[in-house]
């Protein structure tokens, strides 16, 4: 008989659905349900993707004994850390401030008004490794509400006033040439010199920072910036972290060396990539960088789009319980898909050896140097990516978030342009179509829709940052201004809605969001931008789309915020690189540039090299000459005065407030693009 969770439209409580366990999803009526019975809330949070989840779920979640206890002594409320990031941060911070580290299955006791009193991650259904058994967790802490419950209450207090007081807004510090420098340093100190990213293992992709050291190096010709970004972008691009017969990355290197990865594929993760292997491919020689983004575009849009045309959060790094069996292989196994020669060349070529690099003596695919013969090495990645396929596949997580969705609106359609893939931008369009038409109620973005149904989590601050900096990319991408209208109304919003009182510092929820025990504002870039970076960066390409009227606003706003994340850039800049690649573009202007011509055809050559060629961060935006007047009459602002230059098209590039004289030669653009 199914729970609670069955009426649910995330397919992480789904999966929760069966389980003895009488779940609850997060509601107003579980917690009065604990008041009502006076016993605490069990509160588990996870979600699809995560390994360990999976695990302690068929350990514990589906043992009816376990179950038993837990529903004796607990209301227990299941919680998808994807739909309600909100939830999963003030509960990690009470995790961290409890035990000193966190990660998921979270799992956490709570007073019947939401107050944490103890809290952890996995519990085996054995004890193990001095890990108590989740069965002796359950009773302990049954009786301890028993019998000491002044003592838990007190305690829950004190960690909530703990996260509370940890969770006020960073100082202000001014981030110049001279700190962006420093953290430049600090990275270069921090980088594995064999195989690129940062510490030892796990090692993840760096996504942000590579903008950022990109957009620096850009700006200053350091070095050190450029030679990072290529050491850990052939790391990754050669490592089984990256799929070499079907593109995208998985989550991260379980190793330093990103040979053996944790097999699950996460929309942002992919997303980010792509924007950031695109921006090498423009601006670069790297070899592989087009390769890389091109597969990784093509993986986004056949294996995480969605019927409706968004797309899915993840895949599974599990397949029938068992973790990467969809991705690994033997020797044999290569010789009876491809026969001997090919077979042979294959293991050589991907590093199968007959020790393997995995489990049971299978390997991860890896690519330590390019083949001499492209065309074979096509056809047998042709033929191997049909046989797994073949294979038992991963699930895949099909909701679709509002934020990841927005960072993979921006990535296509920015590639698209710059590698002149046309579709790529045209499927980021019906993404951005689904987020407006679904997700949009009443003017609010909700976080998730599943099947074109959308879900009840409100919007937090990176869904409306990440879709606002979608659609302000495709306006880009399209010269449409219905994008650029749109993307303004979603910044007007953010601000007004999850502004905190110190200039320059955002709350992840709203104004009127459900009220926790701590109201979350992280203002650290993490797996994904943190809200208040995206919000930044959105706002400060805004400030240069938008017109006169707004363009002061918007600047002013990302400076203040800015500010306020300068001394984590300083201190400990692989968590804040979306802040300093905004910091970045701030410094260069940023750049834009607009070309018109009253027809695509006439206007492409400058567009297409303009595109191709801009630094991060910049701006670019085609059109017919003088399209300016009000956004929701069709006007472009970045277009208006700009007329043909004898009656030929122009390109006017800028840079911040000074602009150069227009030019009608692809050379001469190149030449102020490179300025």
């Amino acid at each position: 008989m199914a729970n609670r969770l069955a009426n649910s439209t995330s397919p992480y409580l789904l999966q929760h659905a069966d389980n003895p366990v009488d779940w609850w999803p997060w509601c107003p009526e579980a917690l009065a349900e604990a008041a009502e019975r006076d016993v605490p809330i069990l509160l588990s949070i996870g979600y699809a993707a995560c390994h360990w989840c999976h695990v302690m779920a068929h350990e514990s979640f589906e043992d009816d004994d376990i179950a038993a206890l837990m529903n004796e002594h607990f209301v227990n409320i299941k919680v998808d850390r994807e739909e309600r990031p909100d939830l999963d941060a003030v509960y990690m911070s009470a995790t961290q401030a409890m035990t000193g580290q966190g990660g998921w299955p979270m799992t956490c006791f709570l007073t019947p008004d939401g107050k944490p009193f103890h809290c952890g991650t996995y519990f085996p259904p054995r004890p193990v490794h001095g890990m108590p058994a989740f069965h002796q967790v359950l009773d302990a802490v049954a009786k301890a509400w028993s019998e000491r419950r002044d003592e838990l209450v007190e305690g829950a207090g004190k960690v909530v006033d703990h996260v509370v007081e940890q969770s006020g807004p960073l100082r202000q510090q001014t981030l110049d040439d001279e700190a962006l420098t420093s953290a430049v340093t600090k990275l270069r100190q921090e980088t594995d010199p064999g195989y690129g990213g940062f510490g030892g293992a796990p090692k993840f992709p760096p996504s942000m920072v590579l903008e950022f050291l990109m957009r620096h190096y850009e700006r200053t010709a350091n070095p050190a910036a450029l030679s990072i970004v290529e050491l850990t972008a052939e790391g990754m691009a050669r490592g089984g972290i990256y799929d070499q017969l079907g593109g995208g990355f998985a989550r991260y290197s379980v190793d330093g060396r990103w040979v053996v990865p944790h097999f699950e594929k996460m929309l942002y993760d992919n997303a980010l990539l792509l924007r950031a292997y695109t921006h090498m491919a423009r601006r670069t020689d790297h070899p592989g960088a087009r390769r890389i983004a091109t597969e990784t575009a093509e993986f986004l849009l056949r294996d995480l789009r969605t019927d409706q045309g968004g797309f899915a959060a993840s895949l599974d790094a599990d397949t029938d319980g068992v973790e990467g069996s969809t991705y690994v292989w033997t020797p044999q196994q290569l010789v009876e898909v491809l026969g001997d020669d090919d077979g042979a060349w294959a293991a050589e070529t991907f590093a199968v050896t007959e020790e393997g690099t995995f489990e049971h003596g299978t390997s991860t695919l890896q690519l330590p140097a390019d083949p001499d013969d492209t065309e074979r090495w096509q056809r047998v990645r042709e033929r191997l990516l049909g046989a797994r396929n073949r294979r038992p596949q991963p699930a895949r997580d099909d909701k679709v978030i509002a934020g990841w969705n927005g960072l993979t609106i921006a990535a296509l359609a920015e590639a698209g342009v710059a590698l002149g893939r046309p579709e790529w931008v045209d499927a980021a369009g019906e993404a951005a179509r689904l987020l407006l038409d679904v997700h949009d109620v009443d003017g609010r973005l909700r976080r998730s829709s599943r099947d074109g149904e959308v879900g009840d989590a409100a919007g937090v601050l990176e869904d409306y940052a990440c879709t606002a900096d979608g659609l302000l990319a495709l306006h880009q991408a399209t010269g449409e201004a219905g994008w650029l209208a749109e993307a303004l109304r979603l910044l007007d919003e953010a601000v007004d809605r999850f502004a905190a009182e110190a200039p320059g510092a955002f709350h992840d929820t709203a104004d009127d969001a459900e009220e926790l025990f701590s109201r979350p504002a992280d203002p650290t870039d993490n797996a994904s931008p943190s809200g208040a970076s995206a919000l930044a960066s959105a706002l400060l390409t805004a400030s240069v789309l938008a017109g006169p009227d707004r363009a002061s606003r918007y600047r002013s706003i990302c400076e203040q915020a800015v500010a306020r994340a300068g001394a984590l850039v300083m201190q400990v800049p692989r968590f804040a690189g979306n802040w300093a690649a905004v910091a970045e573009s701030l410094l260069a202007g940023p750049v834009q540039v607009a070309v018109v011509g009253e027809t695509e055809s006439s206007r492409s050559e400058l567009f297409e090299t303009a595109a191709q060629r801009v630094p991060g961060g910049a701006v670019v935006v085609g059109g017919q000459p003088d399209t300016g007047g009000e956004i929701d009459a069709g006007g472009v602002p970045l277009l208006a005065d700009r007329p043909l230059v004898d009656g030929e098209p122009a390109a006017y590039v800028c840079h911040g407030y000074v602009c150069d004289r227009p030019v009608t030669e692809r050379d001469d653009l190149v030449r102020a693009l490179a300025r």
